[in-house]
Formats: structure tokens, C-alpha cells, sequence
């Protein structure tokens, strides 16, 4: 029989096998990068939109935060306005009130009362005076109590003298005017 040799086709086969073997291997592992690769690069995408969308974010909250504080110092601008507004109206106000204590008193102060010596020290006023008698001077603080503007009225003394003919005698009585700011909270009120 005649010798036939096998061995070299069977070595081809098996190194085409092999050949395909490692042509599918290649083939999926490029394949298998790719795709690695695409899904990487998509996800990438998705973090660098996030990141720009919370730069986006950071900046707008940056903007917001500084018309915030605009708008606090607006705030405090406008109450020390209206602070203001309220002390030019006070002062408006209190622009008259000489003339018009003169006239409230020149109102209160009943016959038989005399005054000789009147005194204003920020909204109080302190009178001085001669009186023919208790009675007018009860009248007189009975006013007081009655006026829109004098309040508190306080006798601190009445003294009689003797040497007057007529037995006057002389009085000190203090008054606050009402609705009137002092000195020194005009000074505070302002200073602000």
C-alpha cells in the first residue's frame, strides 16, 4: 500500500485554526476597546456637561449673592432714610412749638397769676412766678393737665415772702412739652 503522508494538511488546518483563532481574538478586543472606549468617551461627555452646567451655577449663585448684598445695603440705606425722613418730620413739626408754648401758656395761665421768669431746658419747661392765691395755681395745673401740648405739670415750691403788699406768693412749677424731642436724642437720631 502506498504510504500517504497526512500530517502536513493536518498542520495547516490546525494553523488556520489558530490564524482564525487569534484573527477573532484581535477582533474582539478591538471590538471590546471600542466600545470600552465610546462608553468612556459618552460618560466623559456626561461629567464635563455636569461640571459646565455646575460652573454655570457656581458663577449665577455668585451674581445672586452679590445683588444680595446690594440689595441689604439698599435696605439699610433705605431705613436710614426713613430714620431720617421721620426726624426732618419731627423737627418740621417742632419748628413752631416756641411760638406755640407761648401761646399754650399765655391759654393756661389764669388771672392772678404772674409769671416772671420762664426757662426751657430740652422739653421741659421750668416757670416762675407770683400767684395771689393756691387756688389759681390748682387752676393753672388743672390747664396744663387739659393741653395737647404741656404735660406734667409739678409745683416744686411756693414760698410767701411777706414783703409784698399784695401777699403774693412766688412759685415754681416745671412743665414738658409734649411731642418734642430732646437735645440729645436729636443728636443721636442724626449722628446715624
Amino acid at each position: 500500500m502506498p504510504h500517504i503522508n497526512l500530517l502536513p494538511w493536518r498542520e495547516e488546518a490546525q494553523r488556520l485554526r489558530q490564524q482564525q483563532y487569534f484573527s477573532l481574538l484581535t477582533f474582539l478586543a478591538l471590538t471590546s476597546f471600542l466600545v470600552v472606549f465610546l462608553v468612556s468617551q459618552y460618560f466623559q461627555a456626561k461629567i464635563d456637561g455636569q461640571r459646565a452646567r455646575n460652573q454655570f451655577l457656581t458663577n449665577e449663585i455668585k451674581v445672586l449673592d452679590a445683588r444680595i448684598a446690594e440689595i441689604k445695603t439698599l435696605e439699610q440705606k433705605k431705613k436710614d432714610l426713613i430714620q431720617r425722613m421721620k426726624l426732618i418730620e419731627q423737627l418740621q413739626k417742632s419748628r413752631n412749638v416756641g411760638t406755640q408754648v407761648l401761646d399754650e401758656i399765655a391759654k393756661v395761665v389764669p388771672p392772678g397769676v404772674y409769671l416772671t421768669k420762664l426757662t426751657k431746658q430740652d422739653n421741659q419747661l421750668l416757670l416762675q412766678g407770683k400767684s395771689e392765691s393756691n387756688n389759681h395755681l390748682a387752676n393753672m395745673i388743672r390747664e396744663v393737665q387739659s393741653s395737647t401740648l404741656l404735660a406734667d405739670a409739678e409745683l416744686e415750691s411756693i414760698t410767701n415772702s411777706g414783703k409784698s403788699e399784695k401777699l403774693l406768693s412766688d412759685f415754681k412749677m416745671t412743665l414738658r412739652i409734649q411731642g418734642l424731642l430732646d437735645e440729645q436724642a436729636l443728636i443721636n437720631a442724626g449722628g446715624r
